[in-house]
């Protein structure tokens, strides 16, 4: 299907979303935005997930909210003294298919009212999860799932980040039912090369 529209998120920060979404992005040639960069502004996600991509056909779009402080989005907006309009994050036009990255889990405040969760039904999106082995993931995993069947938010399945655990991911995939999309490895290093070689290991029906 073309001009599809996926969001990646976690079950927390730190389980790889970036790196899931550059070898998304560079094996299916789509799109990508990232719609609140909080902290780093200048190594942000999308200037990072453009620099792993070697294909020309992707479009890298804007953030709708740049904040300068590397915290949650409602706290870094405080500091930054301004509070979010989610009504203000708009999906930018494509005629590509389109990744979009949260910003850390589901549970996420945005402003004092609405959570990251809350976007992703706003902008009715289907999910790709991404879950990585620690000890705690399966109760995180588990949870962020259920939390995308209470939204009725459809998960498109789960990519496992990093090291494997087969008793954790035989447990999550029987548990729920949720599609295996693909298992990454502990990556030594990150470049162009390593995100082209790893679309091998994520399966071709995601759209």
């Amino acid at each position: 299907m073309v001009n599809e529209k996926i969001f990646i998120t976690g079950i927390g920060t730190g389980v790889g979303k970036t790196i899931v979404s550059a070898i998304l992005v560079e094996k299916f040639k789509a799109d990508y935005w990232k719609p609140i960069q909080s902290g780093d502004l200048d190594t942000s996600d999308t200037i990072n997930v453009k620099s792993l991509v070697s294909n020309n056909f992707s479009v890298f779009h804007p953030e709708a909210i740049k904040l300068s402080q590397p915290y949650s989005p409602h706290k870094s907006a405080a500091l930054d003294g301004i509070v979010i309009d989610e009504y203000q994050i708009v999906c930018p036009a494509t005629k590509n298919n389109l990744f979009i990255e949260g910003a850390g889990g589901l549970m996420v405040p945005i402003n004092n009212q609405f959570l990251m969760i809350d976007l992703i039904k706003k902008l009715n999106m289907a999910v790709v999860l991404v879950s990585s082995n620690y000890l705690g993931s399966i109760n995180h995993t588990i949870l962020s799932i259920k939390m995308l069947i209470q939204y009725q938010i459809p998960i498109k399945g789960i990519i496992f980040n990093g090291v494997e655990d087969s008793y954790t991911t035989d447990f999550i995939l029987a548990y729920t039912g949720i599609k295996l999309l693909g298992h990454l490895p502990v990556f030594n290093n990150i470049d162009k090369k390593t995100i082209s070689q790893s679309t091998s290991h994520i399966i071709n029906e995601i759209f």
